[in-house]
């Protein structure tokens, strides 16, 4: 997110940050009182099975419009690292730490 504001030339005036994060919230509460219910009784009636497969095909075309052959082979690996933690009953945040590492060694020019 920081990467996100930094790039955008975003001024780095609290006031405006915060009633802006304040304005958003106002916004979205007012959305989970007006569409929630219809919201909740919607996603009620899609078939879950049907909407994982359409969502595990949108992610194989993105990944191969943005990186080719190789993001969907790097897609898949990341797939099998991913139920390596659940097959041993571990949770899978410790595998954040193969993001955070190499972010943070980028952004810091090491």
């Amino acid at each position: 997110m920081l990467v996100a504001v930094e790039r955008a030339d975003v001024p780095l005036n609290l006031p405006v940050l915060l009633s802006a994060v304040a304005i958003a919230a106002a916004i979205g509460f007012v959305l989970v009182l007006v569409v929630g219910d219809w919201y909740l009784r919607a996603i009620g009636r899609v078939d879950h099975t049907k909407l994982c497969v359409g969502i595990l095909a949108l992610l194989v075309v993105l990944s191969y419009v943005f990186a080719g052959t190789i993001g969907i082979v790097v897609f898949f690996v990341s797939a099998i690292v991913g139920f390596i933690p659940v097959r041993f009953g571990a949770n899978r945040v410790h595998l954040m730490g193969v993001l955070i590492a190499p972010i943070a060694l980028f952004y810091y020019g090491l």
